[in-house]
């Protein structure tokens, strides 16, 4: 079945997350490189919150939350990386669970019309999540050098 391979591939995304990042702890949480731009435990909120927000509008009849205020709002008051990363890890499990349960017809559906890949089929929020969680698995590993840290490569001991 597609959704083996599409939960395959969001599960390496999450553990590569978590390894790639796990250098910077609790202490770290409020750090960012200059002022105005995201905290570390901003920055894990922020991809927890895009998976839960990609998981919605792909099945949610209504289509894609499109408030980025209210979106943006909601993960700003994350001050503690602990309590971010336990988003991240609730948002991932429950995107698991909502794909295992899917038919291939149901991830073959297209999106909702509108401005975020409209048309497309559901499946493909898949890549977009891996895609921006790796996104944001970079831009943490610069803020984990500019600490004096050394992120894990991601894929495992070589």
């Amino acid at each position: 079945m597609m959704k083996d391979g599409l939960i395959e591939q969001l599960k390496s995304s999450r553990q590569f997350f978590n390894r790639g990042t796990d250098c910077l702890l609790e202490e770290h949480s409020g750090f960012a490189p200059k002022e105005g731009m995201y905290t570390v435990a901003h920055q894990v909120a922020h991809v927890a919150h895009t998976v839960e927000w990609f998981m919605e509008g792909a099945f949610d009849p209504n289509g894609f939350d499109l408030d980025f205020e209210k979106l943006i709002a909601k993960e700003a008051g994350f001050a503690s990386l602990k309590d971010a990363r336990d988003w991240f890890e609730k948002a991932m499990k429950n995107a698991l669970d909502v794909l295992s349960q899917k038919s291939d017809e149901e991830l073959l559906a297209p999106l909702p019309e509108g401005p975020v890949m409209g048309g497309a089929p559901r499946l493909a929020i898949v890549s977009a999540m891996v895609e921006h969680t790796a996104h944001h698995r970079g831009s943490l590993a610069v803020y984990a050098r500019l600490l004096d840290l050394a992120p894990k490569m991601p894929y495992g001991d070589l």
